[in-house]
């Protein structure tokens, strides 16, 4: 008998803590953000504006958090499980309409239509699609997996291939996002790891996906730009229009030294580093806080991640299992490649950092998955620490072995 319990307070916090930390990131840089915009484009941004925009997603990210931790069992979503990736996909499949039509409801920027202009917000579904590709994934594999079809070919791996073919396709092509890209990617693999198929065909799939992604790389010149760039970077080039990124995102981070130059006294963030309030706030928080600050933020990401994976070896069923692997595969794809582009070791890609980027769609949806996660760790079949279940609640429910049998007889 599964009863339930405190769920795992290391994701809590560190999902909160995540969203603080970001939250004090923006309100530093924010008026110099806006500053460099209103002195670029001629906008008139205030001073306060994003951080009043990043507080707005944190506000819609708590509720979405605590909506999927208390409110919303698993049970009922995963019963969903197939509109839910359809409405996802359909979604992506208008945008991609409304923008051939140049409508006004399909929201760009540098040539690449990945949002709905709602008026004072703006929706992006490439993050519908991350949520409802995990939620897709674990029923489809668990349905499979009951039913003897897994790694076979027409009722495992053709719907399958359907489905996220499909994802890639909308995400990656359609609305060129590469970054969202490699986050599905890492998603797909991750719990067909976590399946159990047969390591042939896994390693064959996956030889594939990498072949077709080096292809759309190859083929696209605004990608073999930034890898091009990176090559550069690595060779010790001088610094050119595609390699200043990369070198000022470095240099954000080596001018942090030990403890940072503190708050407020960023220079990268004045107009030197490019998407410094979203993509490249790891390079602008290594100024900030130095690398003691970066080291203890790794922590929290690698102790959030690690916890996951606990909680998932403690499900007692496997769709709940697969839902956990997925998540943190988001989670950990996206930290890993936004770190790496931040310090040189990958190409930059267009990615945010989980929980800590300014950004409303990508925040609430990575929040609503992490709240189910924490709703799954109420549930584990044994305690993950010893200081984790609620002993009176387990009083409450059952009492003893014996006396449950007695009232269920």
């Amino acid at each position: 008998m599964i009863r339930k319990h405190h769920a795992d307070l290391t994701i809590l916090f560190s999902t909160l803590g995540l969203m603080a930390l970001g939250l004090i990131i923006i309100y530093a840089i924010g008026p110099m953000r806006a500053n460099v915009l209103n002195n670029a484009y001629g906008t008139d941004y205030a001073s306060n504006y994003f951080f009043i925009g990043q507080l707005r997603s944190v506000v819609l990210s708590l509720v979405a958090f605590f909506l999927a931790f208390k409110v919303i069992p698993y049970k009922y979503l995963k019963k969903y499980a197939k509109p839910f990736m359809l409405v996802a996909l359909a979604l992506s499949v208008l945008l991609w309409l409304l923008s051939m039509a140049g409508s006004s409801l399909a929201k760009c920027e540098l040539g690449e239509c990945r949002w709905f202009n709602l008026g004072i917000v703006s929706f992006q579904p490439a993050e519908l699609i991350k949520l409802a590709l995990v939620v897709y994934l674990a029923d489809f594999i668990t349905r499979k997996q009951q039913n003897g079809e897994l790694g076979k070919w027409q009722e495992f791996w053709l719907p399958l291939i359907v489905i996220c073919g499909a994802s890639l396709f909308l995400v990656v092509i359609a609305q060129g996002d590469l970054g969202t890209g490699v986050a599905l990617i890492a998603i797909i693999f991750g719990m067909l790891l976590a399946s159990g198929i047969p390591a042939k065909q896994y390693l064959i799939m996956l030889a594939l996906v990498i072949a077709i992604a080096v292809g759309s790389v190859v083929t696209s010149t605004h990608r073999m730009e930034r890898v091009n760039a990176w090559l550069d970077t690595l060779q010790g080039a001088e610094v050119t229009d595609s390699t200043y990124h990369i070198e000022n995102a470095m240099l954000a981070i080596g001018t942090g030294g030990l403890f940072g130059v503190g708050i407020g006294n960023s220079v990268q963030a004045t107009g030197y580093l490019p998407e410094s309030i979203n993509d490249s706030v790891f390079a602008i928080m290594g100024e900030t806080f130095g690398f003691v600050g970066l080291f203890l933020v790794l922590i929290v990401f690698a102790a959030m991640l690690i916890r996951m994976l606990k909680v998932a070896d403690h499900t007692p069923d496997f769709e709940s299992h697969l839902y956990i692997v997925g998540v943190f595969s988001w989670a950990l794809a996206q930290v890993v490649v936004n770190i790496a582009a931040m310090t040189g070791l990958v190409p930059v890609t267009g990615i945010t950092l989980p929980l800590l980027s300014y950004g409303g769609t990508s925040m609430i949806f990575i929040a609503f998955a992490i709240g189910l996660v924490c709703q799954l760790s109420c549930y584990t079949s044994r305690e993950v620490t010893t200081n984790h279940e609620n002993i009176s609640s387990r009083r409450r429910v059952g009492g003893t072995h014996h006396a449950s049998r007695r009232r269920s007889a």
